[in-house]
């Protein structure tokens, strides 16, 4: 979709809101700009819904256009499906007021077999095998893709430190990622095991 379509609101920004951030823009003295809705490690507790200046020409070709009576905004395409039921609201009081944005979705895995590798690592790590470590009181989470697609782990909380977490990374976490996602080339490790002050076997 090129970045002249407009879209189906898939979040909602009320009057209030849309009043206050046209009065932002203004005050920006750049003609043309926009706002950007995105989500950082979207489907995943890490999950923060951002709110940013968008420049003309700043935002990407795939973005989709929201386009309201006031202001344009810019939705990230990865975060659409997490920007579900979101709301971006405006609160006025005495102080000038607060800006609110509530995504109930955005911690919520989303991911189809088009999701970027990242979201989709992401979500097994939190929906299949996080579970499983939480008894233990341990979460693995991405830290990085790299660029011949290695996924680089951190294990936390009763993870780290772990005498048990080869046996983990190898024939639970490793398994199942390159099992489930093919075009996944390896697991790397970078946790530092020597604090052991949270391990669940010692």
């Amino acid at each position: 979709m090129s970045d002249t379509e407009a879209v189906s609101k898939p979040l909602e920004i009320t009057s209030n809101a849309e009043d206050y951030l046209a009065e932002l823009l203004a005050k920006q003295d750049v003609e043309g700009m926009s706002v950007r809705v995105f989500i950082t490690q979207p489907g995943t507790p890490y999950a923060e819904t951002c709110l940013a200046y968008s420049r003309p020409g700043e935002e990407e070709p795939t973005d989709e256009l929201l386009e309201l009576d006031k202001i344009k905004v810019y939705l990230e395409k990865n975060s659409l499906a997490f920007l579900d039921e979101a709301v971006v609201d405006f609160n006025p009081d005495r102080m000038g007021g607060q800006l609110t944005i509530k995504a109930p979705n955005a911690k919520m895995p989303k991911v189809s077999a088009d999701s970027p590798l990242a979201d989709q690592i992401n979500y097994i790590l939190y929906s299949d095998i996080n579970p499983g470590l939480a008894a233990h009181g341990g979460e693995i989470k991405l830290v990085e893709l790299t660029e011949d697609d290695v996924a680089v782990l951190q294990f936390g909380g009763g993870c780290q430190g772990c005498a048990a977490v080869d046996l983990t990374l190898k024939d639970g976490v490793e398994k199942t990622l390159l099992e489930r996602l093919p075009q996944l080339r390896g697991i790397r490790d970078e946790t530092d095991h020597t604090v052991t002050e949270n391990a669940y076997y010692k």
